[in-house]
């Protein structure tokens, strides 16, 4: 692989651009008594006010949950003493940055700070020619030495145009055997730590969806709501973006006919914590940029 052409780069560098300044602001919000929907909500039109497009549905995942969880229409949900992962996408032109921060409104400070630093020692590992199982390593190595576990089960992942999950998987574990990076792949790197055992299951709640074949449908409805979803250019999608409650039940139908995906909240054991920290970055000649520094200053 070759490195980027400058103008692919330069909508790599203002996707994150646009990410950082908007997950400063979004993280400010939040607070007890503020809902997830208003800083969901936020994120995402401050995002189209910049003039880019939604990678996906602002991921507000609390204490156990780890992704996956956005919410839904008029969901009345509010900020208590929780650990409150956030993770935003946004694209310029189908290229993405994606990024997460843990707010931590618990007291949880070092389960915070572990995923902070396991970021930091991920991302001065990487280079070109370094195995991603080598930035597994460093992840877990310093999730260890804070006493917690890192989520095994979760990867970071490669980055490409109207794609936010291709290879190569970045572990969040150390791993004997792996691909090496190559200039001008793009990869998001995030660790998770957890006060678990280290692996997520699926939860019952899903509000995140994705098109994955265009079928013929009957149903008026149904095809109403599949007219908005193939405005998403195939990405992940909220629920609550159709246009009122009835195209969302229509979406259930779609799902059941195998036209549109959805992905349940995942989600460590009731009880446990998971804090989360992720930058994109792209992987040049001589070392890594990270699109979206500043994140954790």
């Amino acid at each position: 692989m070759s490195t980027l052409d400058d103008d692919v780069l330069a909508k790599y560098r203002e996707a994150g651009e646009i990410l950082t300044t908007v997950m400063g602001e979004a993280r400010d919000m939040v607070e007890p008594g503020v809902t997830h929907l208003e800083v969901a909500e936020y994120a995402e039109e401050r995002i189209r006010e910049e003039g880019a497009g939604i990678a996906f549905p602002v991921n507000v995942s609390i204490d156990e949950e780890a992704s996956h969880a956005t919410p839904e229409r008029d969901d009345p949900t509010e900020f208590g003493e929780d650990v409150v992962c956030l993770d935003i996408g946004v694209h310029v032109d189908g290229y993405i940055a994606d990024a997460a921060v843990t707010v931590d409104l618990a007291g949880e400070t070092e389960l915070v700070e572990a995923a902070e630093q396991a970021l930091e020692a991920a991302v001065d590992a990487a280079a070109p020619g370094v195995p991603v199982g080598e930035i597994g390593a460093e992840i877990e190595d310093v999730i260890d030495a804070y006493g917690y576990t890192p989520v095994y089960n979760l990867s970071g992942h490669g980055v490409e145009r109207f794609d936010a999950h291709t290879g190569p998987n970045v572990p969040n574990r150390g791993v004997d055997r792996s691909v090496e990076l190559e200039p001008g792949q793009v990869v998001a790197i995030e660790p998770f730590a957890t006060t678990g055992r280290g692996k997520v299951g699926e939860g019952n709640d899903e509000e995140i969806f994705e098109l994955t074949q265009d079928v013929s449908v009957r149903n008026r409805a149904a095809r109403q709501a599949l007219d908005q979803v193939r405005e998403f250019d195939g990405l992940p999608f909220a629920g609550r973006w159709l246009d009122s409650s009835r195209d969302e039940m229509a979406l259930r139908r779609l799902v059941r006919q195998g036209a549109v995906k959805g992905y349940p909240v995942l989600k460590e054991d009731d009880g446990e914590l998971v804090s989360q920290a992720e930058h994109t970055l792209v992987v040049t000649e001589d070392g890594v940029e990270v699109t979206t520094a500043g994140l954790f200053s």
